[in-house]
């Protein structure tokens, strides 16, 4: 009798441990399905994965293949919707996941308002937020677009606010935002622009070319005669004392100059 417990015993923990592995993902369902690459078991019976659960939820695909695809459709799960995978398997074996950035975020925005009043602060509202990705807020000055800030994205699929005080040049300034997700990929709203009373600002080189005196306050970026930019800041005092002698361009304000280190 003792040997028959003992034998049973030993096949309850053969079972446990032939199913001992599982793969989770995290993320948000992007309106993309996960795709499955399984294949059999170490010992050749039967296919490495035996379940799938999706937020606890078994999922109805059909795992008894050598691919499937987790569909999140058949357990109503809306795009935008905080998802946790899991994937158990055997564990001789192990399937992969040949898609796993599919739950990654994405920049799916959709600005609903976007202004900006005469002090320079930028509202804006959007739906279909897929992730909870980063906005960068960009100004348009020297040519070209700058990041000035950064807003954390809500991540929810309406009703997401944002707000974000932006520091004027002189004249007409021009802003957008833009948010980047997996794979580098960019979505850039439409720019909006105010005109600032502020005047413009003047600089001064002195005698000992080792400091740039501005009027007052301003943004700058200091390049070589390369187009290596080399000093870039906030103020009205500019130290190029550790500058090799030599021709330099000095952007600031919304004025593209040069000027020489003696």
């Amino acid at each position: 009798m003792k040997k028959i417990l003992l034998l049973s015993a030993l096949i309850i923990v053969t079972l446990n441990s032939a199913f001992a592995g599982i793969i989770i993902l995290e993320g948000k369902y992007q309106d993309k399905n996960l795709f499955i690459q399984n294949g059999y078991a170490g010992n050749g019976v039967g296919f490495c994965t035996y379940e799938v659960t999706i937020n606890g939820q078994t999922s109805t695909d059909e795992v008894n293949s050598s691919a499937f695809e987790i569909d999140f459709t058949a357990l109503q799960i809306k795009p935008g919707t905080p998802v946790i995978v899991e994937i158990k398997h055997k564990d001789d074996c192990r399937p992969k996941v040949l898609n796993p950035e599919a739950l990654k975020p994405r920049a799916t925005f959709e600005v609903v308002n976007i202004t900006i009043n005469k002090d320079g602060l930028i509202n804006w509202s959007t739906k279909n937020e897929m992730g909870s990705l980063p906005y960068v807020v960009e100004q348009y000055r020297w040519n070209k677009w700058i990041p000035v800030g950064e807003v954390q994205g809500g991540g929810k699929m309406d009703n997401n606010k944002y707000s974000f005080q932006t520091i004027a040049h002189s004249g007409e300034n021009k802003f957008r935002i833009k948010q980047v997700g997996y794979g580098d990929v960019s979505k850039i709203s439409t720019s909006v622009t105010f005109v600032s009373t502020i005047g413009q600002p003047t600089f001064t080189l002195n005698k000992s070319a080792d400091n740039i005196q501005f009027s007052s306050e301003t943004m700058y970026e200091v390049f070589d005669s390369y187009g290596n930019i080399i000093k870039r800041g906030f103020g009205n005092d500019l130290k190029i004392n550790n500058l090799e002698k030599g021709s330099y361009y000095l952007c600031y304000d919304n004025i593209m100059t040069d000027f020489k280190k003696k």
